[in-house]
């Protein structure tokens, strides 16, 4: 008795779904197009996206680049089922790495990897990407999105973002003159960012809390949607004001590694910082995850914003020309500390509290 043949195997057997991949390119081809801007007029679905310097008004440019993810705080966004603000943490985390270069973001690309295709969650997270990339003033020119059955389990996917800027020779920060003595202003955030979630869930879970639940700090909202506040852009009111004063020496993006990790890397060797804890305006999410987890001041300091998501160095002198630049801007700055000679032991030291 001859074998019967056994039945053909398709991509979709396998898992992947190219024709749902083909629907959510078409469904999110408005969302890249809202992004266009000079230097990017282009349609997706080609093998590369293109951008024109010189139609974006540069004459001697320097690249800068940066990539990121989003980190465990996607895991909020799977379990409760809103994907429509990660996506703008995404590009959040790539052009504020961006701006405190003093580069100007142009462009942006996303990689989206999951196990099983879901049309609907991939176009809530463009629709944030593509929110993003217009709060930065940058264009979507393209991405990526990768079904891979068996590498992700369920509805889990990831994120990651590529994005590119530019800034005309010479205009670089940090620049080399930040002195001891130079002010440090500090400018809010929005809350938590995309950083230290990992730490988050641990509090969340050790709580036994829902993400329906009310938030503990912000009950007119349930804590899934509290935590999920997307990460502040601060791109177009940092160069409004470095455009409009040339006074900003260094930027910081306060971001994984909090304030001891971050504003070292714009000082130079011989310089530190000393921060007044008590200028800042905590939000209550950070007051909340310190109690219920236990977190000493210390390491909320080297984790987390604490409600400090962008610090920026100027002289003595120019503080009340930026401080207004940056007001007239949308921004709410506040004198945080000031630079420093270094001394023996930590590089970045604080006085005051905050008042956990």
């Amino acid at each position: 008795m001859a074998d019967t043949p056994r039945k053909g195997l398709t991509y979709a057997d396998a898992g992947v779904d190219i024709d749902a991949g083909n629907a959510m390119v078409d469904a999110i081809k408005p969302l890249v197009r809202a992004t266009r801007r000079p230097g990017a007029d282009g349609e997706i679905g080609g093998f590369g996206g293109l951008f024109d310097l010189g139609a974006a008004g540069f004459s001697d440019p320097i690249l800068v680049a940066a990539n990121d993810g989003v980190g465990t705080k996607v895991k909020i966004a799977i379990e409760t089922g809103i994907h429509d603000t990660v996506g703008i943490d995404l590009v959040a985390m790539c052009v504020n790495d961006l701006v405190v270069q003093g580069a100007e973001p142009l462009l942006f690309l996303d990689y989206y990897a999951t196990g099983k295709l879901d049309p609907a969650a991939g176009v809530a997270i463009v629709r944030g990407i593509s929110e993003g990339c217009l709060r930065a003033g940058c264009a979507l020119i393209g991405g990526e999105t990768a079904e891979m059955p068996g590498l992700y389990a369920g509805d889990d996917y990831d994120l990651a973002g590529f994005a590119v800027g530019a800034a005309e020779r010479g205009t670089l920060l940090p620049r080399a003159d930040v002195a001891a003595g130079d002010v440090i202003l500090g400018l809010p955030s929005s809350g938590v960012h995309s950083n230290g979630f990992s730490l988050v869930r641990r509090i969340v879970a050790r709580e036994g809390l829902s993400w329906d639940a009310p938030a503990p700090f912000e009950p007119s909202r349930s804590l899934g949607e509290a935590l999920l506040e997307p990460t502040r852009i601060y791109v177009k009111p940092l160069l409004s004001a470095i455009r409009a004063t040339g006074a900003i020496k260094a930027l910081a993006h306060i971001t994984g590694g909090g304030f001891t990790e971050n504003i070292p890397r714009v000082l130079a060797d011989g310089l530190g910082a000393r921060l007044d804890l008590g200028a800042i305006h905590l939000p209550p999410v950070f007051g909340w995850l310190a109690r219920a987890g236990g977190v000493a001041e210390a390491e909320m300091l080297r984790t987390f914003n604490c409600g400090v998501g962008m610090i920026v160095v100027v002289s003595e002198t120019d503080v009340e020309a930026v401080a207004a630049a940056l007001a007239d801007a949308g921004e709410a700055p506040f004198v945080l500390g000031r630079v420093t000679s270094r001394g023996e032991g930590a590089r970045v030291t604080f006085e005051g509290s905050l008042g956990i």
